[in-house]
């Protein structure tokens, strides 16, 4: 199953909004993952700042303080290897060029369905069996 890779995995959700924040951590309860929660992207670079074990930032893109590209970008340049998932209700051409601008691996458009995301996030850790 998907949810035993996450399992252990340090995940940061960073969400402004409440319920998708709850939303988005009920979902990812279930695989054992040890999860954190930022409301803005100030916050999100500050926990990446202190903690240096944070495999996966889920991020959305539009929040308050600092916006989700802007934190991305600061984010890569501390931690190249901390894996970077967008969160977006967006999905114009021009966006996935930005995100993918601002250092981010991958993206989720809302709605977000739970076999999706968890799909999503297990991707980032499956091995290549060709490495």
């Amino acid at each position: 199953m998907h949810e035993s890779i996450l399992k252990g995995k340090k995940i940061l959700i960073v969400e402004d909004d409440l319920s998708s924040r709850l939303y988005l951590n009920k979902i990812l309860e279930k695989t054992d993952a040890i999860l954190f929660n930022a409301g803005d992207g100030r916050e999100a670079l500050e926990y990446v700042e202190n903690d240096p074990e944070i495999d996966i930032v889920l991020m959305d893109i539009q929040l308050p303080v600092m916006d989700g590209y802007t934190s991305a970008r600061k984010i890569r340049e501390l931690r190249p290897e901390v894996k970077l998932i967008a969160q977006t209700a967006y999905s114009f051409a021009g966006d996935k060029d930005d995100m993918n601008a601002s250092g981010f691996d991958d993206f989720l458009i809302k709605p977000i369905y739970s076999a999706q995301l968890i799909e999503k996030l297990a991707a980032c850790f499956k091995q290549d069996p060709e490495v």
